[in-house]
């Protein structure tokens, strides 16, 4: 071994290590490994950041702001709109929802087409009186298997394809192998597999997830008020160490402000809405002297010190007295064109690991966080200290005309209670146009597929189906730098002979190997990587090594690197191997070993299915 190998091994080796221990981000890595490269004079200055003109690059940019073009026409939305009339019958409701996310993500992002159904899926639980974890886990194993069908539909197909020898392959050059895959994963899934998912039965279960209305009180500021003539946040900060209450509105007479400011100036007879539970409300009007609004006022004297109001009393105002509590409470939150909704904290959120004092959502973003919950269960800590995880579930509270703009900032997808963006007719139609344009000219070969889809992409932002802010809003940077600063590093794997000298390992392990047990062992290994670091990363490692291989072997190229596709897009054991197991962790109440019970039985299939396949049409 040379020392530029010996270099490049260790390189490779630390990336790997530090992928899998994920303390920090794998953009960030991938930039620590293309400098490490660079300092060690492995890749020449002049090409160090080739990789981000790279034409794998650009066609997964271009696929993702084609992506959220579609989106905003309504497109998706129209066909999840059509699923809310399948029924209650579990084996129905995960077919459609497999087939359908399977079907949307070979030509949209894997993780966008994931997120637009999320809140079908979790709607068809709550109406079927299940947990939401019988369907998400499909649902998010669907929309992997799906992207393997096409070159746009996930990134390790676009890195693939830069590495043939013989020019990129084709849109639907996947095709062979990835709808036998997809097929064959939906009939296990579908008729078998879904009951491997655990059964998490949760209070959520047939309802909402959050009862708000066992939370809400009015509180009146009385007269002769210390705190009349103060501001919201001296209130609040007089009954010591911040209590955990929310400020839902402020109604003064006819008007109500929503999510008043904490500089809000307070008068006599105001209401307060807040969302409160039992004994933080005793304790914050104990220390205040509010009054709870539903007191008669004519005869608080002749009640007594109502300071001294019981927990019992503050829990029967906090209940709406409506028999149909959620619609009462839904109804007192609507009002002033108020919003209250579920949403999941996505894993590239800005949320994560911050807490809602600390980013000062409500004077920032006029969003109230009202409630969280984390593995199913809503958390009884104090709101503004928790620390957020991906995956978490808020109920926030804003302005219906902002709120689903905002969401999308903070990098936060509604759930059960988002509407479908049902674009207008003519939206739909120009957006499906443009796509299919540019698909037609992929498969026609008038143009190559980053030219197609950056044409369709620019078309999409002509015809202000996304602007320009929104496009760039669309990309995924953190995926843009991570291929970039990768491909490099994987190059320099290739020109060092490192590639070779592990494919000669290989070889003199396996010399007698069938071309079968070949494949299985490409496939299979990058699978196992691909659940542990970033999948795009996996193919770019993978991928030399199996060139290689093939060369030594005299297998044709293709076939082993289709292996190498399908291996790196199939991550089902575990929640870190792709974003879309991440996103459904916490909704679905999902715990790290919970993976493996559906994914390795699917991972299994997916492999004898492949196999045979590649073998059939690539050698």
């Amino acid at each position: 071994m040379s020392i530029e190998q010996g270099i490049v091994f260790a390189v490779l080796g630390i990336t790997l290590a530090m992928f899998v221990w994920n303390r920090l981000r794998f953009d960030v890595v991938a930039m620590l490994a293309l400098l490490a490269v660079a300092i060690t004079g492995l890749v020449p200055t002049e090409e160090l950041f080739a990789g981000f003109g790279h034409p794998a690059v650009i066609t997964v940019a271009a696929v993702l702001v084609i992506s959220q073009g579609l989106v905003n026409g309504g497109v998706v939305d129209n066909i999840a709109r059509l699923l809310g009339k399948i029924g209650h019958r579990p084996t129905l409701q995960v077919l459609t929802l497999t087939s359908v996310v399977a079907l949307c993500s070979g030509f949209i992002n894997n993780v966008g087409a994931l997120a637009l159904l999320m809140p079908v899926a979790i709607w068809m639980s709550r109406e079927a009186g299940r947990s939401p974890s019988l369907l998400l886990m499909p649902l998010a194993f669907g929309s992997l298997l799906g992207g393997t069908m096409t070159l746009i539909g996930t990134p390790p197909n676009i890195i693939i394809a830069s590495y043939r020898e013989s020019g990129n392959f084709g849109l639907f050059d996947f095709a062979p192998v990835g709808v036998a895959i997809t097929l064959a994963g939906i009939a296990f899934i579908t008729l078998i597999g879904w009951r491997f998912t655990p059964r998490r039965e949760d209070n959520s279960a047939g309802s909402k997830l959050f009862s708000v209305g066992e939370y809400v009180t009015e509180l009146r500021i009385p007269e002769d008020s210390p705190h009349a003539g103060g501001t919201l946040h001296s209130l609040i900060t007089s009954a010591g160490d911040e209590p955990d209450l929310v400020v839902l509105a402020l109604i003064r007479g006819e008007q109500r402000h929503a999510v008043p400011s904490t500089y809000k100036i307070m008068r006599e007879g105001d209401v307060l809405l807040v969302e409160a539970d039992t004994e933080s409300l005793q304790t914050f009007l104990d220390k205040t002297g509010l009054k709870l609004a539903h007191q008669d006022m004519d005869s608080k004297e002749a009640d007594g010190d109502s300071e001294g109001s019981s927990p019992e009393a503050a829990t029967e105002s906090a209940e709406p007295e409506s028999k149909d509590d959620e619609k009462t409470a839904s109804v007192r939150m609507e009002k002033g064109e108020l919003h209250l909704v579920e949403a999941v904290i996505a894993p590239e959120s800005s949320l994560v690991g911050q807490t809602a004092n600390r980013l000062k959502l409500r004077e920032r973003n006029q969003l109230n966080v009202v409630a969280v919950a984390r593995l199913g269960y809503r958390l009884k800590r104090r709101i503004g200290d928790i620390r957020f995880n991906a995956g978490d579930i808020l109920l926030v509270q804003g302005f219906e005309d902002s709120l689903a703009g905002t969401l999308a900032e903070l990098g936060c997808l509604p759930l059960a209670e988002r509407g479908l963006r049902l674009g207008s007719p003519r939206k739909t139609a120009m957006a499906s146009g443009i796509f299919f344009a540019s698909i037609v000219a992929i498969v026609a070969g008038l143009l190559s597929a980053p030219v197609a889809l950056v044409a369709g992409a620019v078309a999409m932002v002509l015809v202000k189906l996304i602007s320009a802010a929104e496009a760039y809003k669309s990309i995924d940077w953190s995926v843009i730098v991570l291929l970039a600063a990768m491909i490099p590093v994987g190059q320099a794997m290739e020109t060092t002979g490192g590639a070779g000298l592990i494919a000669a390992q290989m070889l003199a392990l396996g010399e007698n190997l069938s071309v079968v047990s070949v494949l299985v062992m490409i496939l299979v290994g990058t699978t196992l990587l691909s659940n542990v670091v970033n999948n795009a990363a996996a193919a770019i490692v993978v991928a030399p090594i199996a060139l290689s291989l093939a060369n030594e072997l005299q297998i044709p190229s293709d076939a082993v690197l289709m292996a190498v596709a399908v291996g790196a897009s199939c991550a089902f054991m575990t929640p870190i191997g792709h974003q879309s197991n991440a996103l459904v962790m916490e909704p679905g109440g999902y715990e790290f070993g919970d993976y493996w019970r559906l994914g390795l039985p699917l991972t299994a299939i997916v492999t004898v299915v492949a196999v045979p396949v590649i073998m059939l049409v690539w050698t």
